[in-house]
């Protein structure tokens, strides 16, 4: 079982920034790909970023040269590192866990508003 706990939304100006974090319970974090994705409203929800066991990292389009996602394994936790923030980025920002054990197992946490006015 694992169990995610999302911090570090927020209301920012377009232009500023915000980091994003995601504590995970459970012993299978370091082997979980982790993965940040958001939900604006009327919409459906899309991969933002995520990182492999080895940080190999994946991030959408949309955001890339903008948000960085990193883990630290000691502390359980993944990061979303968002610079350059823009309106269109204002959503509801969950973090995933996924990983292999026997069949694939996928945590979802609660969510965390991000809100990024002009």
């Amino acid at each position: 079982q694992v169990q995610l706990v999302e911090s570090g939304g927020g209301l920012v100006q377009a232009g500023g920034s915000l980091r994003l974090s995601c504590a995970a319970s459970g012993r299978f974090f370091s082997i979980s790909v982790m993965g940040w994705y958001r939900q604006a409203p009327g919409k459906q929800r899309e991969l933002v970023a995520a990182i492999g066991s080895s940080s190999s990292t994946n991030y959408a389009d949309s955001v890339k040269g903008r948000f960085t996602v990193s883990r630290d394994n000691a502390k359980n936790t993944v990061y979303l590192q968002m610079n350059s923030l823009k309106p269109e980025d204002t959503a509801v920002y969950y973090c995933n866990a996924r990983y292999y054990s026997g069949s694939f197992m996928d945590y979802w946490g609660q969510g965390t508003q991000v809100t990024v006015s002009s």
